[in-house]
């Protein structure tokens, strides 16, 4: 049984996560600052083993990290959106707290880093984790500064996901698969911007599969950079779209208007993949869960008077 922290525990893959090492027998610690409710968690209460910090990881102190084997450090402002809005919170919360992170940790404690393959950017050619990184977006340019400060300790372990999908207790409909296919089944349109653009993608199962992977594996792993993904799930705008309307009658509308979203690339994920860890679910098994969500499912909007 292992002592694990997870920080960012009640969001999107951390309650995911915190559930499958609580299923593995391992003591689990959420820390959360719940800016966004208890219910994802609510779940898991009764398990013995599992400990609630709420914590805003700015405000880190010694005592809130020490005594765990292991760190996971999930939380922090995901994607491009949102740390364009919240710039100033994106540097402090990004990048800040994982050097406050790293300072107080001790060097027989091991960090596995939730690190993005968004940092990449604009790319014609096939990125892997010695590529030149020019990040196109805030978010970028604040995970490869804090992927940076992490891997400067030698007990550490990035992870540079693809782009996530699929459901979880807590949701996040801003994701590009999740995101098309909301507005696929509850708009029954969708406009695409730079639709022959190209992203790569990843289940969320093989994502939390990703993390337990690094855990088992930090001796081969410790200190290295890995993408995490599949080599087949490199996919365009109109590829994603072509595989929801497999399963969903909607108008796709393809705009002649620039994306604000520069991202293009491919990435190669052959270094983890030679190590053990491949994928095992498909974009349509994740589509299949959206559309079975989204058909009752209506994202909750506040009435605003005016």
């Amino acid at each position: 049984m292992k002592n694990i922290l997870i920080t960012g525990g009640a969001g999107y893959k951390g309650v995911l996560l915190a559930d499958e090492l609580l299923r593995l027998g391992h003591k689990v610690t959420i820390l959360d600052n719940f800016m966004y409710g208890y219910d994802s968690i609510l779940h898991l209460i009764q398990n013995p083993n599992l400990s609630i910090k709420k914590v805003d990881i700015r405000n880190l102190k010694e005592d809130d990290v020490s005594g765990f084997g292991i760190i996971y450090h999930l939380a922090g402002i995901s994607g491009m959106p949102a740390c364009a809005n919240n710039p100033h919170s994106a540097e402090s919360i990004n990048v800040e707290s994982v050097r406050l992170l790293v300072s107080l940790m001790s060097a027989d404690q091991l960090l596995i880093n939730a690190s993005t393959t968004s940092m990449y950017g604009f790319s014609n050619t096939i990125c892997h984790e010695e590529s030149i990184i020019e990040p196109v977006s805030i978010y970028g340019k604040t995970k490869l500064v804090s992927e940076n400060i992490v891997q400067s300790r030698a007990n550490s372990i990035s992870l540079r996901f693809a782009t996530v999908f699929g459901i979880s207790p807590k949701m996040r409909h801003d994701l590009m698969v999740n995101d098309f296919a909301y507005k696929a089944i509850v708009d029954r349109s969708l406009i695409l911007f730079a639709g022959d653009t190209k992203r790569t993608f990843i289940h969320i199962n093989d994502a939390i599969r990703a993390y337990i992977f690094a855990m088992d594996n930090s001796d081969v792993m410790k200190g290295g950079i890995y993408n995490v993904g599949s080599n087949d799930m490199n996919l365009s705008k109109k590829e994603i779209a072509s595989s929801i309307a497999k399963y969903a009658k909607f108008e796709l509308i393809e705009s002649t208007l620039p994306d604000y979203d520069k991202r293009n690339f491919e990435i190669s994920f052959n270094k983890i993949n030679k190590i053990g860890f491949t994928t095992k679910y498909t974009l349509d098994d994740g589509i299949l869960d959206l559309i079975k969500v989204y058909s009752y499912y209506i994202q909750y909007i506040p009435y605003k008077i005016i």
